[in-house]
């Protein structure tokens, strides 16, 4: 391919990734070192009570924003260096809490209470997301070809429901007197409250996680399961191997690009979990790093946004991101590396 083809091909992509991610993060990266606050003045305001001969009135100074010609509240942005990161880690409250060996007052501090969920959730939905999903794969694989398309068709119903509409489904299953809490309730004989702790809504989050995404893993490994080599499988049958041996030594070294493949784009996806915290309401007990990145920029009564805080949350969750990634990317690359020699 002549090389202006190949520019004409990818130009537009380019353009809009630029257009639309890089401006964007970088924008976000300085608006981190940032801290934009409206312009204030103080004012002489009078407030009369009610009535005319015994009306009474008071001059107070009260400190307002200034509007502009244009009715808008003039603001100014002064360079604050790594103040708004101080701000959300709030390393100092961690050093004081570690000093004292009061290691839970480190979670109740915003962004390591969400960073602890993000990456609990994040860590321990992968392998079973990963495992479900290859066990729907080999089931559907191994049943009678009447069966496979109902199997198929059943299997991604999940993956097909929004991620919104699917957690308030299981919200609302599990909620007050919900159809499964009620029958909980019949069965012990006891009053249950899933929404009332932290750990019983943590549970139901990986449980949605991993109803919601492990179609996906199981279309790629099915995928994956039509190009084994028979030849291979064969003869390791003829050699006496266990189907687990089998699987272990033939199937998932086959199914290994395809497995690192649903790591990578499961860990870029549950890093950035929030519509689980939107769907079970969950921000009094359990929150996200996306969601905490949200609320910064959530305005306040005043109707101040914290901006500089958000940026410095979002870019610390890029990090994460980037962080998580290092280990499957590298994998991809010595295969890569490995097969081009």
């Amino acid at each position: 391919m002549k090389s202006k083809t190949f520019f004409a091909f990818i130009g537009p992509s380019v353009f809009m990734m630029f257009l639309f991610i890089a401006l964007p993060l970088v924008s976000v990266f300085i608006q981190s070192f940032q801290i934009t606050q409206p312009v204030m003045q103080q004012l002489e305001v009078e407030t009369c009570t009610p009535g005319f001969i015994t009306q009474t009135c008071v001059t107070e100074l009260k400190t307002v924003p200034v509007i502009g010609d244009d009715g808008k509240i003039q603001t100014t942005t002064r360079w604050v260096g790594l103040q708004s990161y101080r701000n959300v880690l709030q390393m100092d409250k961690v050093w004081n809490a570690l000093g004292s060996g009061q290691f839970r007052e480190i979670l109740q501090i915003d962004f390591w209470k969400a960073l602890r969920f993000t990456l609990m959730f994040t860590l321990l939905t992968l392998p079973l997301v990963i495992g479900v999903g290859l066990l729907i794969a080999l089931t559907v694989n191994n049943a009678a070809k009447a069966f496979r398309g109902p199997v198929i068709f059943i299997s991604l119903l999940p993956f097909i429901i929004t991620p919104v509409i699917g957690s308030l489904s299981i919200y609302w299953l599990f909620v007050g007197d919900g159809i499964l809490t009620a029958m909980m309730e019949q069965w012990t004989g006891t009053n249950i409250s899933m929404f009332a702790q932290a750990w019983t809504i943590e549970l139901l989050m990986y449980f949605y996680r991993v109803w919601h995404v492990a179609p996906f893993a199981f279309v790629i490994f099915y995928a994956g399961l039509q190009t084994v080599n028979m030849d291979t499988l064969e003869s390791a049958v003829i050699d006496g191997a266990s189907r687990w041996e089998r699987l272990r030594h033939v199937i998932i070294p086959h199914l290994m690009p395809l497995i690192v493949f649903i790591a990578l784009i499961h860990l870029m996806d549950c890093y950035r979990v929030f519509d689980e915290i939107i769907g079970f309401r969950s921000q009094a007990h359990v929150i996200s790093l996306q969601w905490l990145t949200v609320d910064f920029l959530t305005p306040d009564d005043a109707g101040n946004r914290a901006i500089a805080r958000a940026s410095a949350s979002a870019m610390l969750t890029m990090i994460g991101i980037v962080l998580l990634l290092i280990l499957p990317l590298r994998r991809t690359w010595r295969d890569h590396k490995g097969g081009a020699h």
